[in-house]
């Protein structure tokens, strides 16, 4: 099974350097920068581009500093339908 892709978009701005959202990401997709923000913080970043879109981080950001996008999954088109079948029937579909 394909992995959902996920984006994660941080307001920098609002950041407060909590490490919350870099503790609770399973992927380890998120670490913190080594500038400082407008207010005075190390923010967070995205230091790997591997996310799942699980929403762990924006869920545990007190700040909702943290928004997170999930690519949509595409339905595999049908490569065949059967219709009243009332007998037994063998199908063969690209020679599998």
């Amino acid at each position: 099974m394909a992995k959902i892709k996920g984006e994660v978009k941080i307001a920098i701005e609002v950041c407060k350097g909590c490490e919350l959202c870099v503790y609770e990401c399973p992927q380890e997709t998120l670490g913190m920068s080594e500038e400082l923000n407008q207010r005075g913080y190390h923010y967070t970043i995205v230091v790997q581009d591997n996310c799942t879109g699980c929403t762990n981080c924006a869920l545990v950001c007190p700040d909702a500093a943290i928004m997170v996008y999930r690519e949509r999954r595409k339905k595999k088109p049908s490569i065949a339908e059967v219709y009243r079948e009332t007998e037994d029937m063998t199908v063969t579909i690209d020679g599998r």
